[in-house]
C-alpha cells in the first residue's frame, strides 16, 4: 500500500511538472479551453510583474546616471534672409467713367439711336427729345438777326461817310448783337434735345425707352461705361499712412475670376476720416481683356515693409515672463556640455508663422525649437536630429 501511494505522488510530480513545459502552442492545439485560460492567466501575470520590474528598473537609472534626465531638444540656425511685410485688404474695382446720363431737357423722348452692349465714340449723338417747336423759332430769329445785320452794315457804312447820326449806328449795331445773342441762346436750348455721349464707352443699359416723357435731373436714360481706366478702392487703417504710400507695389487678386495681377498704388489720400479713422488709396487696375468689371471684390496685399536682413524665427518658441518681456533659448556649448541660455529679445512685425527680431539675436545663433518651453537657463541639454 504504501509503495503504490509513494508510486501515486511520482506520477502526480511527473504531470506536474511536464505540464510547466507544455508550449503555448500544444496548448493551443489541444483546443483544451480550461488549459488555455489556465495558460492565459499565468501569461498576464508574468506580464504585469514585468511592467512593474521594467518601471523600478527604469526610475532607478534616471536616479543614478544625469545623461537620463538631459531633456531633449531640436535645434534651429537662424539666418539673415529678404522679409516683405504685407498688409492685407479688400476693396471694390472701380471707374471714373461709369455714368447714368440724364436728359437736360424735358419732353418726350421721341428717338433712341443706340442698343445695349453698343460701342460709342465720346459727343455720339444717343438719343433725340422733342423740342416742341424750338427749332421754328430759331429759324425765326434767325431771319430777324439776317434782317438786323443788313441792317447795321448800311448803317455802318453811312457812318464811315460821315452821314447820319452817331446814335443811329449805335442803335443798329446793338439790335444786331442782341438778334444773335438771341439766336445763339435758343439753339443752346434746342442742343439740349440732343443726348450725347460725354465719353467712349459702352451702352451697358438703354434705361428709357422711345416715346417716354422724360425730365432734367429725374430721368434715367442710359448707363454707359469705360472698362478701360480702372481702378480698385479701399481704406487703410491710419497707423499705416506713412508706409502705404503712392507708389507701392500692390499684389491684387480676384477671387471669382481665379486671377492675380502686380500693380502699384497710383493715389494715396492725405485726409482721415473721423470716423473710422482710415484713409483711401486707388490702386490702378490693367484691364486689357476687359474681364475684371466694376464693383468686383479684390484681395490686396501691400508691401509696407522690407527688411533685406532679416532676422526671423518661429512665434511658438518665443516666451514671456512676469515683467512681460520677451526671451527664447538659444544653445551655449563648452568644451564639456551643451546648455540653454535664456536670451531676451525685442521683436518686430509678423508674417504667417514667423515674426522678426529687431534685438537680442545675432545671424548664425543656434535656436532651442522644440523642446524650448520645458528647459532652463543654464540647464545641459541634448540635440537629437529628426532626420
Amino acid at each position: 500500500m504504501k509503495s503504490i501511494f509513494t508510486l501515486l505522488i511520482a506520477t502526480l510530480l511527473l504531470v506536474s511538472c511536464g505540464d510547466k513545459k507544455i508550449s503555448v502552442e500544444d496548448i493551443l492545439t489541444s483546443n483544451n479551453l480550461e488549459q488555455i485560460r489556465k495558460k492565459k492567466s499565468e501569461l498576464d501575470t508574468e506580464q504585469q510583474a514585468l511592467a512593474t520590474q521594467l518601471k523600478q528598473l527604469e526610475a532607478k537609472i534616471k536616479e543614478l546616471d544625469p545623461q537620463e534626465r538631459i531633456p531633449l531638444i531640436t535645434t534651429l540656425k537662424i539666418k539673415e534672409t529678404v522679409f516683405n511685410h504685407y498688409v492685407e485688404l479688400q476693396g471694390n474695382v472701380n471707374t471714373k467713367q461709369n455714368l447714368v446720363v440724364y436728359p437736360e431737357y424735358s419732353g418726350i423722348l421721341s428717338n433712341v439711336y443706340v442698343k445695349e452692349g453698343q460701342k460709342v465714340s465720346k459727343g455720339q449723338q444717343l438719343a433725340k427729345i422733342d423740342d416742341g417747336g424750338l427749332s421754328q423759332q430759331v429759324a425765326q430769329l434767325q431771319i430777324q438777326a439776317d434782317l438786323a445785320k443788313t441792317t447795321f452794315e448800311r448803317q455802318q457804312r453811312l457812318w464811315n461817310q460821315k452821314i447820319g447820326s452817331e446814335i443811329q449806328y449805335l442803335q443798329a449795331k446793338s439790335n444786331y448783337e442782341a438778334q444773335l445773342k438771341a439766336v445763339s441762346q435758343l439753339q443752346q436750348q434746342v442742343g439740349k434735345t440732343i443726348v450725347r455721349a460725354p465719353f467712349s464707352g459702352t451702352i451697358d443699359d438703354v434705361i428709357t425707352e422711345q416715346g417716354s416723357v422724360v425730365a432734367p435731373g429725374q430721368s434715367q436714360l442710359f448707363r454707359i461705361v469705360n472698362l478701360k481706366n480702372m481702378y480698385i478702392e479701399t481704406d487703410v487703417p491710419e497707423r499705416y499712412i506713412s508706409n502705404i504710400v503712392t507708389g507701392k507695389t500692390v499684389q491684387v487678386e480676384f477671387p471669382i475670376l481665379g486671377k492675380s495681377i502686380d500693380t502699384k498704388i497710383r493715389q494715396a489720400s492725405s485726409f482721415i476720416n473721423p470716423a473710422n479713422r482710415t484713409f483711401k488709396i486707388e490702386v490702378a487696375v490693367d484691364n486689357k481683356k476687359k474681364d475684371i468689371k466694376p464693383n468686383l471684390t479684390a484681395k490686396l496685399k501691400i508691401n509696407d515693409y522690407t527688411n533685406p536682413n532679416a532676422l526671423l524665427i518661429p512665434q511658438s518658441v518665443i516666451s514671456e515672463n512676469a515683467e512681460g518681456k520677451q526671451y527664447v533659448y538659444v544653445i551655449e556649448k563648452t568644451e564639456t556640455a551643451t546648455k540653454a541660455k535664456r536670451v531676451f529679445i525685442k521683436t518686430g512685425k509678423t508674417q504667417g508663422d514667423d515674426i522678426e527680431i529687431t534685438s537680442g539675436l545675432k545671424n548664425g545663433v543656434e535656436l532651442i525649437e522644440e523642446g524650448a518651453r520645458s528647459v532652463k537657463d543654464g540647464q545641459d541639454v541634448k540635440i537629437i536630429s529628426l532626420d
